[in-house]
């Protein structure tokens, strides 16, 4: 090849006049209002998925904010150095929207001015905020208004290559110290990702690379092998069918758990027994869990309960390649989200 591709060709093909980038920046982070943004873009009826918690490197914010760094008319002189104090190394969560056409100038309106003090009651940032332009400039830093999203179809297609689709770097160590957490469709539905996964951070247990997934169902199928694989010793149950109707084009969670070798079983016991009746008080599935393997077995289907981590380290590596390896370009599918407005916009 004597040429690069052209500019945002890792999305070529994709209509990003129905697709948004939503940026919830440091400070929002900061402050635990990730879930409180995404359910007011939610609310407004605009579909919301493919969230993912990550460590901004310095060259995204650099790429997310060019046209400020190369507007010599406007830019203050230390705009860079600005940014690389505001961004780098510091955790950033980022989310898909989707939407009708004039999506993009939808979420700026409801996301209100750059300064939270003028931004009207109503907006994110005028709800939200805690700071202001003026504190900002006398401070010498960026204002924190605790979200950004992409102006235009242009800048969406730039900024999903900046933030999901640039050969991404996981802080994966060896995986005799690393566990991947799968919260599971029934967490996903009862709203219960945060709670298990500050459960699990209270167990000192460090939880990096948050991500939210539309499953695919060849990762259910690899994810639960033994399952299909020993399907002889569930007569009572149609363990594929039972698969595909609890993951299959569900919402589900995944993150990173970091820890000391033994972290495996740490994290087993953390959780419970599968049968959340029969799991210890204090653990995940005890203290959260609302079904039972009775319930399951008289329905035919497979218990709800919650969360799933690696079992050891070569369930670990498999459970990153199923869940973080996969082509993300397919969560930029129209089908893979609901189109409909949630039940809080109604």
């Amino acid at each position: 090849m004597t040429r690069k591709p052209p500019s945002g060709a890792v999305v070529d093909g994709i209509d990003f006049n129905h697709w948004a980038v939503i940026l919830c920046k440091p400070d929002c982070v900061e402050r635990g209002l990730v879930p409180r943004v995404l359910e007011m873009i939610e609310a407004s009826g605009v579909a919301v998925s493919g969230r993912m918690d990550v460590v901004a490197r310095p060259w995204q914010a650099h790429v997310a904010y060019r046209d400020l760094l190369t507007d010599t008319k406007q830019a203050p002189h230390d705009l860079p150095a600005h940014l690389d104090d505001a961004f780098t190394n510091r955790p950033v969560a980022v989310a898909l929207a989707h939407g009708e056409p004039g999506l993009h100038a939808r979420l700026r309106q409801l996301i209100g001015h750059t300064d939270p003090t003028i931004a009207v009651a109503g907006t994110i940032r005028g709800d939200l905020g805690d700071d202001s332009l003026a504190v900002a400039r006398a401070e010498r830093r960026l204002v924190r208004n605790l979200v950004h999203t992409s102006d235009d179809p242009d800048a969406a297609r730039r900024e999903f290559g900046t933030w999901f689709g640039a050969g991404r770097v996981f802080d994966v160590p060896a995986f005799d110290q690393c566990s991947v957490i799968l919260c599971k469709p029934d967490a996903v539905d009862r709203g219960l990702v945060d709670a298990v996964l500050d459960r699990i951070r209270a167990a000192g247990v460090t939880v990096s690379n948050r991500l939210d997934v539309t499953v695919q169902a060849w990762q259910a199928h690899v994810h639960y092998w033994d399952l299909l694989v020993d399907a002889d010793w569930f007569p009572d149950r149609d363990i594929p069918a039972c698969l595909d109707a609890m993951y299959a084009d569900q919402r589900v969670s995944v993150a990173l758990a970091h820890g000391e070798p033994g972290i495996h079983a740490r994290l087993r016991n953390l959780l419970g027994h599968y049968d959340p009746t029969r799991a210890a008080r204090g653990t995940i599935r005890r203290d959260l869990g609302n079904d039972s393997l009775a319930a399951a077995l008289d329905e035919k289907r497979l218990v709800r309960n919650l969360v799933h981590t690696s079992d050891d380290p070569d369930a670990a590596r498999r459970d990153f390649g199923t869940w973080f390896g996969a082509n993300r370009r397919l969560r930029l599918t129209p089908s893979s989200v609901p189109l409909q407005p949630t039940p809080a916009a109604r």
